[in-house]
């Protein structure tokens, strides 16, 4: 999607489009390096559904955007966000799951990554064909935070997740 909006939406060549791609990259190593050095997180279920909810909200934007900047400044943010929910949803997957079937459940969850984002990508480009690509992207922001909604309805324990430690 990322060559469409370069191309046909922001009307960047080649050289904006890898800052682009590299744009959730360098938010992402931002974050983790930030969260290596912040102490632990306190309230880590309501930090998971609000970097979410944030991830959601910046695809929007993004989607939304007509400025090379502003869509640069959203990618880099959404790969900060999605970088705090994957360091919470790892730790968690290590620490609730028991000795015996930590390898296994790993292995799933490494299973389900990779295909859930193949999926994705699939599933927009779907959408993008149907739809056009910007109500592909702010339809997947959208739909974002809906998940988060509803994971925090269904699962009330989520929003209560205190200090990962603790669950040692």
């Amino acid at each position: 999607m990322l060559p469409i909006f370069a191309k046909d939406i922001l009307h960047v060549g080649p050289v904006e489009l890898g800052y682009l791609q590299a744009a959730h990259s360098i938010g992402a190593l931002t974050m983790a390096i930030t969260l290596a050095y912040l102490p632990p997180l306190r309230k880590a279920g309501p930090a998971l559904l609000w970097s979410v909810v944030g991830f959601g909200v910046v695809t929007i934007i993004f989607g939304l955007s007509r400025s090379f900047w502003l869509s640069m400044l959203m990618l880099i943010l959404g790969g900060a966000l999605d970088s705090i929910s994957v360091v919470i949803r790892h730790t968690l997957v290590q620490i609730r799951t028991p000795d015996h079937l930590r390898g296994r459940v790993a292995a799933i969850n490494s299973v389900f990554i990779s295909a859930s984002n193949e999926l994705g990508g699939f599933e927009s480009g779907l959408t993008a064909a149907l739809f056009g690509p910007v109500i592909s992207v702010v339809g997947g922001g959208i739909g974002t935070i809906v998940v988060v909604i509803a994971t925090a309805m269904i699962w009330p324990g989520i929003r209560k997740l205190g200090a990962l430690q603790e669950y040692k």
